[in-house]
């Protein structure tokens, strides 16, 4: 192995994020496994592992970056802080043209960066790596679990953000004693396994669409649905899923089968803007609409779930969406549904997800910086290397020059 090293960067977007790509324990871990590698971060006094943690366990605490390999960070890096030349790790924030970042996007081209984003690192088959999703389910289940327990007074639970560490939120599960009611989930990947992971952690038992559909009980019950149970074609109300992903606008939404027994709805399925919305603000206004508290974990704006109107905070995670009028209200109002859309859930648990990102940047990411990258991960996810836009990335030529 070649001697690298990687420099840790200090979060400086705003508002500050608290994660880091490596924990002090797996800097740690990491060059003692790797002996040709070095590790310094920067210093930092509002990360979730302070600079003491990182001293700790050896770790050499540099403000100056620029005789770094590697730079690895959270969120966008400011773009007077870019150092030319060097290799850099982040959420970019830039693949889908998105407008606030274009000037960054240029300047990592100018400045000869090779930009690549965790979100653009995938396996051959297309499958990304690595990402937050996970923690963004564990907590966007438990809010919407605290936001029930407030519309109907049951219980009060500790923000997550107030907690410590997941273990810490665990222990407020405890308190949380929950009617008989119907819980259902759309989505079957990372983000939708870290709700099951807390629903599981408040033994609440899973149950079949149909049983679902068709049964009552005695106790509260959780139902995961796939596109099969939410949608069909509008022609034949038939099901092929590599269809629905080629063509998403041939179909059209059967949800609504479930809005009239669901109580609490958790939305964490990848939508395509061209899929049917989950259901329509018609279909609020009808008697039979059940659902009160919906979890739109995904939380797309004007997208797969029509209630959520705009992203919402971690200090203030829940409004209300008026049924009779459709407008935006207090959440917990006899006549609105309660809503929580954060948009960035796992900073509330900021380091048990920085623990959990790490080690799957350790696993499946930073062997192919030390070894040759016979897979080309780090080629395939490179969106700009050497002053200009990669193959791959071609398609932002417009918005990057």
């Amino acid at each position: 192995m070649q001697k690298v090293k990687i420099g840790v960067l200090r979060e400086e977007k705003s508002p500050p994020d608290k994660r880091v790509p490596l924990t002090p324990l797996i800097c740690s871990e990491l060059t003692r496994k790797y002996p040709n590698l070095d590790i310094v971060v920067q210093p930092s006094p509002i990360r979730c592992y302070s600079d003491s943690e990182y001293t700790s366990f050896g770790v050499v605490l540099q403000e100056d970056l620029s005789d770094c390999d590697v730079l690895m960070g959270v969120k966008e890096v400011p773009i007077e802080k870019l150092i030319s030349g060097k290799k850099y790790f982040f959420f970019s924030h830039t693949i889908k043209k998105q407008a606030h970042n274009k000037k960054l996007m240029r300047a990592l081209i100018e400045k000869k960066i090779q930009m690549i984003d965790y979100e653009t690192l995938t396996d051959k088959n297309n499958n990304r790596i690595i990402g937050f999703g996970r923690y963004a389910g564990v907590v966007g289940a438990y809010n919407g679990i605290l936001g029930y327990g407030l519309k109907y007074d049951l219980f009060r639970l500790k923000p997550a953000h107030l907690c410590r560490d997941r273990a810490e939120m665990e222990e407020e599960l405890k308190r949380v004693k929950l009617p008989n009611i119907k819980i259902a989930l759309t989505g079957g990947g990372r983000v939708a396994n870290g709700v099951i992971e807390t629903l599981s952690a408040l033994r609440i038992r899973k149950v079949t669409s149909e049983e679902f559909l068709n049964m009552s009980f005695r106790e509260p019950v959780y139902c995961q649905l796939n596109p099969r149970d939410y949608v069909e074609r509008k022609d034949d109300h038939n099901f092929d899923l590599n269809d629905f992903f080629k063509h998403p606008e041939h179909f059209i939404s059967k949800f609504t089968e479930y809005t009239k027994i669901t109580d609490l709805y958790f939305s964490a399925h990848y939508w395509d803007p061209h899929s049917p919305k989950m259901f329509t603000e018609d279909d609020i206004q009808a008697k039979d609409f059940h659902i009160s508290v919906i979890a739109d974990i995904t939380c797309d704006i004007d997208g797969s779930v029509p209630t959520t109107i705009r992203s919402s905070t971690i200090t203030q995670p829940f409004y209300g969406y008026n049924i009779k009028n459709h407008h935006e209200d207090l959440p917990f109002n006899k006549d609105t549904i309660c809503v929580m859309a954060v948009d960035n859930l796992p900073c509330e648990l900021p380091r048990d997800a920085s623990d959990d990102f790490g080690k799957d940047l350790t696993e499946r990411v930073l062997p192919f910086i030390f070894a040759q990258d016979d897979e080309k991960v780090i080629e395939r996810a490179s969106i700009c290397k050497d002053g200009k836009l990669t193959p791959g990335f071609e398609y932002l030529s417009d918005y990057a020059y």
